[in-house]
């Protein structure tokens, strides 16, 4: 489950660390790229490029539906499996940007027989434990989290 630990970095099982690296490849565009190789391009809302808002609500529905899907499936395969993630951008009291009233929705469908209803049954608490402690990007959220932002010199 992406929440348990099981998601480190290959060939770094005990590690903890997570990093992506971007770099600017015009205005306002970028290429994401982790360790396992996987790169993908983030914009700021000009083209079909995912913003780094939509990103973190990918991220959100990502690491919930993953685990979600991890728990459930254990007792039936899902007939259909839908995560829609939504929240406002306000400016809030500071005059900072941020998202408010997040809410992750999942609409699971299972097959009818003992599995299915099994599965049905679990769904509820497969959705409480994300959030209550398996889901890191949730919780990351949640807790609120310091960012610590800074820049380092060129390399000479």
């Amino acid at each position: 489950m992406p929440g348990s630990g099981r998601d480190n970095l290959a060939g770094m099982a005990d590690d903890t660390r997570r990093a992506v690296t971007l770099r600017r490849t015009s205005l306002g565009r970028y290429e994401v790229s982790n360790a396992r190789g996987g790169t993908m391009t983030i914009g700021t809302g000009e083209g079909a490029d995912f913003t780094p808002v939509e990103l973190l609500l990918a991220a959100l529905g990502g690491c919930t539906g993953a685990d979600v899907d991890h728990i459930t499936s254990k007792r039936a395969e899902p007939s259909s499996f839908v995560v829609e993630v939504t929240g406002s951008k306000i400016r809030d009291e500071t005059g900072g940007n941020r998202l408010a009233d997040l809410a992750v929705e999942l609409s699971v469908t299972f097959p009818e027989g003992p599995a299915g209803d099994a599965a049905r049954e679990m769904l509820p608490r497969a959705a409480r434990m994300s959030h209550d402690r398996l889901c890191t990007v949730s919780r990351t959220v949640e807790l609120g989290t310091p960012v610590d932002t800074r820049t380092t010199p060129p390399a000479a």
